[in-house]
């Protein structure tokens, strides 16, 4: 049997020397903590930190027809990008699905990006290059490139010393290339995963360990810290952001999932026929927000209950939330019990413990 090879970011050695604690994540060994999910959840919130994400994927789509292979491929409309824009979109499957969740940058008229989760990178591609019968051309440049989300209210303050690109002129889910800490070509994007504002920059692998020590050099004064992936995901939790595997997956669609602002009918995608029929008829299940009233934290796959013990749904995400102080996940549960206010209860180690259905997100940020 062969062993699969743990890949490694262009960062790895910083984060041992720092003595983070590393994991397996989507194949890459990756910082879970350094000095602790809650300190660093903080740090993020307040003030700043910098988060090492260049395990995930980034694939290039150029050529005269780029646009149609995305616009086949992804429910958004990416008809209405422009140069320096970046649309948040998924690709739905044959059966009305979510293959992957990403971004996708237009950098030129025939020269787009798409940025995919890590654990899905060759699913993708293989995706892709299925329906790809138009004159574009598919390449994966993944490898080649490094990714440092740089989150926080101080994000701006810190990388504008970096850089005489006028970080406050670019708006959210906008982006530009140029130059930054001396290193030609950058691509800072106003965009994060946290809710916390912030930037994410793109680089070449060489100039990785460069750009961490320039953020850091500068970050000083603010009190930059590096965060790891524990946190990143209190901190998209509490937004009710979703993660892909947990609450998306191939056999959930975007309108189950709460994302029909990015399913656009203006359109034909990969199997919209299916999803539109769902909008007209309406879902069965859709994905929730809840708060914990009795002790216990939810768990991904654990059951969502009625007072009958009888089952409405499965949780999919969960946490203690350290901001709020109390524990927060989300779940599918039947339509007809999904309204905010509704008092439900998680099965955690056959116990049946109280929650209560919450709008989201969870927390509501500045």
């Amino acid at each position: 049997m062969e062993t699969v090879k743990v890949k490694k970011t262009a960062f790895n050695a910083i984060h041992h020397l720092l003595g983070a604690k590393m994991v397996d994540f989507a194949g890459y060994e990756m910082p879970v903590q350094y000095k602790g999910i809650n300190h660093e959840h903080e740090t993020v919130r307040n003030n700043v930190g910098v988060f090492d994400v260049s395990h995930m994927g980034e694939i290039l789509i150029q050529g005269k027809e780029a646009l149609s292979l995305i616009q086949k491929i992804s429910s958004n409309d990416a008809s209405k990008l422009f140069p320096g824009k970046v649309q948040y979109s998924c690709m739905p499957n044959d059966t009305g699905g979510i293959i992957d969740d990403l971004l996708v940058y237009m950098i030129s008229k025939d020269d787009y990006l798409l940025v995919i989760n890590a654990s899905n990178i060759k699913k993708d591609l293989n995706w892709i290059h299925g329906q790809n019968s138009f004159d574009a051309k598919v390449s994966n440049i993944s490898d080649s490139m490094s990714l440092l989300a740089v989150q926080g209210p101080k994000a701006q303050q810190v990388l504008q010393k970096l850089t005489d690109v006028s970080l406050k002129d670019l708006a959210y889910y906008m982006f530009t290339i140029g130059e930054l800490a001396h290193i030609p070509n950058a691509l800072i994007s106003a965009t994060g995963y946290t809710g916390a504002g912030g930037f994410e920059i793109y680089v070449e692998n060489r100039y990785a360990a460069h750009l961490w020590e320039a953020i850091f050099e500068v970050g000083k004064e603010e009190g930059i810290e590096p965060i790891g992936l524990g946190a990143r995901d209190t901190l998209r939790l509490e937004m009710g952001y979703c993660l892909y595997g947990n609450d998306i997956d191939d056999f959930t669609s975007p309108l189950e999932a709460g994302l029909g602002w990015i399913t656009k009918f203006n359109k034909d995608f990969v199997h919209s026929g299916f999803l539109k029929i769902q909008k007209e008829k309406g879902i069965s299940k859709k994905l929730v927000g809840f708060e914990m009233i009795d002790k216990g934290i939810p768990r991904h796959g654990y059951e969502i209950w009625n007072e009958n013990h009888e089952i409405l749904g499965t949780v999919t995400s969960g946490t203690m939330s350290p901001t709020l102080k109390t524990a927060i996940g989300m779940g599918y549960i039947s339509v007809e019990n999904s309204a905010v206010g509704n008092e439900i209860f998680i099965n955690i180690r056959n116990k049946s413990a109280k929650a209560i259905i919450v709008a989201l997100p969870f927390i509501n940020v500045k």
